[in-house]
């Protein structure tokens, strides 16, 4: 009788745990029968715990005030969030209020003349006007001139709101481009604030003033109460999310006691053995699988795993690149989604060792990495390949 051992992931806790190693049993006994499933529960006895009750969190605070309050400083900070998310998001909204286009009168002008014209000018001069910020201006400017946005929104604002919305969508997009790039230095809202303004007023806006903040309502009422609800919720939302990342930080640092714990929990089994593990559990195997023979287990499953990319980053505990997998570590079967931005591959990196497979939860990330256990593919995948 094949023995599976299935280990689960980060920051899986009862009774959670019981109901995924559950599904997992049900799944792979569906397909073949005689199967012994047994369950490697790490996270009770070795996972991440706020072991003074989250003394480390910070209060909900906005910026020194006291309680979070509405106030000079944090009242656009979540608006710029979406911003950066979506540079043209302000463009967007005044397009959808603009009037179907109809044909101008013979000698008007279009809305968005003048600002196309005051675009070239800014264009003419690189990225000097926003030098504070960064690179990547004069590609903001030559992408806003030629953006379709453009036209429906100059007709559905006045010019010195369409001023206003254009210098904001330039700045956005030009730290948009720090964030992508991961960029060491990122300017303070003062700094951007001020390109803003000095943009603005190219742009044919009226002297206002250096702080021009987000004013789309649309945009605050989307996400600004949003934002402070995270803020305020912060303790809550730590203690709900620092699991996973506490159980990856306390694995890396004092990983020996959960591989004693899977090491014993296999010594007890009778061969074949297979493991199937998810997530940080596929860590834990393989580290376990290469610092300790374990000539019983026959094949080792991962999904969704990183274990990949901490050796080739030289972060895997067991196994530094370009040392290869030693000849003991068993078939290794390697399942990933795309969409899954925490699955990677090992083929590449050992060839002849590791098969790559990938499988489609059509789930964004991060459901993706959890929709592994539900998808009929993957138990397929698997039982195909049981000892």
């Amino acid at each position: 009788m094949t023995a599976v051992v299935f280990i689960h992931g980060t920051g899986v806790r009862e009774p959670g745990f019981s109901a995924l190693a559950g599904r997992f049993a049900a799944g792979v006994s569906a397909l073949r029968g005689g199967l012994r499933v047994v369950p490697y529960y790490w996270g009770g006895a070795h996972g991440a715990a706020l072991a003074a009750g989250g003394a480390s969190l910070p209060p909900a605070t906005g910026t020194g005030r006291g309680p979070l309050a509405p106030g000079p400083g944090d009242d656009d900070t979540a608006d710029w969030a979406v911003l950066y998310a979506d540079p043209y998001a302000e463009l967007a909204l005044a397009a959808a209020g603009s009037a179907p286009a109809e044909e101008l009168p013979p000698g008007s002008v279009p809305p968005d003349l003048r600002v196309r014209a005051r675009l070239a000018d800014l264009l003419a001069e690189g990225d000097g006007p926003a030098a504070e910020l960064g690179p990547g201006l004069a590609r903001a400017v030559a992408d806003l001139a030629a953006h379709p946005l453009l036209a429906p929104a100059a007709a559905s604002l006045a010019p010195d709101d369409l001023a206003e919305v254009a210098a904001r969508c330039l700045t956005a997009q030009v730290v948009a481009g720090l964030l992508d790039t991961d960029a060491p230095l990122v300017p303070v809202g003062v700094t951007r604030d001020a390109v803003v303004g000095r943009l603005a007023a190219v742009l044919g806006a009226s002297a206002r003033g250096a702080e021009r903040g987000v004013r789309s309502l649309a945009l605050r009422v989307a996400s600004s109460a949003a934002s402070r609800a995270v803020v305020r919720r912060r303790r809550a939302l730590t203690e709900a999310a620092h699991p996973a990342a506490g159980d990856v930080l306390r694995y890396l640092s004092r990983g020996e006691a959960v591989r004693a714990g899977l090491r014993a929990l296999i010594a007890g089994l009778e061969p074949p053995v297979a493991i199937v593990a998810h997530s940080l559990g596929g860590i834990i195997a393989l580290d376990t699988l290469v610092l300790t023979p374990l000539p019983q287990v026959r094949l080792l499953v991962t999904a969704g795993s990183q274990a990949p990319f901490l050796y080739e980053s030289g972060s895997l505990p067991s196994l530094e690149h370009p040392a290869p997998l030693p000849a003991h570590v068993p078939d290794w079967l390697n399942l990933y989604d795309p969409r899954d931005l925490l699955s990677y591959l090992g083929a590449g990196l050992f060839p002849g060792r590791v098969t790559d497979i990938a499988v489609d939860s059509r789930q964004p990330f991060p459901a993706a990495h959890s929709a592994y256990w539900t998808n009929a593919e993957v138990y397929r995948h698997i039982v195909e390949r049981l000892p």
